[in-house]
């Protein structure tokens, strides 16, 4: 970046901003993933909503919950063991078999 520029900051929705997304959980070397397109409706779609344990985190995904079903979305919904580790193996493989989408929940 040229002296005295500013960088542009993102848009609110990401539309024309290239963005690189990382893996939280002890990532050694950088993985390029593409982000995947969002759908045009949620109308007849299969959300997981997962809930990783953290004090709140079932109160902020009952109301997600509300407006996804109100939308026409089907609601499925995932707890974590613990929020201190990565979901298991196992729940991860049922919310990627079962679901379209999925909302993590993160509150206190």
């Amino acid at each position: 970046m040229a002296h005295g520029t500013t960088p542009k900051s993102p848009s609110l929705y990401g539309v024309g901003v290239a963005r690189l997304l990382l893996d939280p959980t002890s990532e050694r070397s950088v993985i390029e993933r593409t982000r995947l397109d969002r759908p045009s409706s949620i109308d007849g779609k299969v959300i997981g909503l997962l809930d990783i344990s953290k004090p709140r985190g079932n109160v902020f995904l009952d109301r997600i919950e509300d407006r996804l079903t109100a939308a026409g979305a089907t609601v499925k919904r995932y707890k974590k063991p613990t929020f201190t580790k990565p979901a298991p193996v196992d729940l991860r493989h049922e919310i990627a078999t079962q679901c379209h989408l999925v909302i993590e929940a993160l509150a206190d």
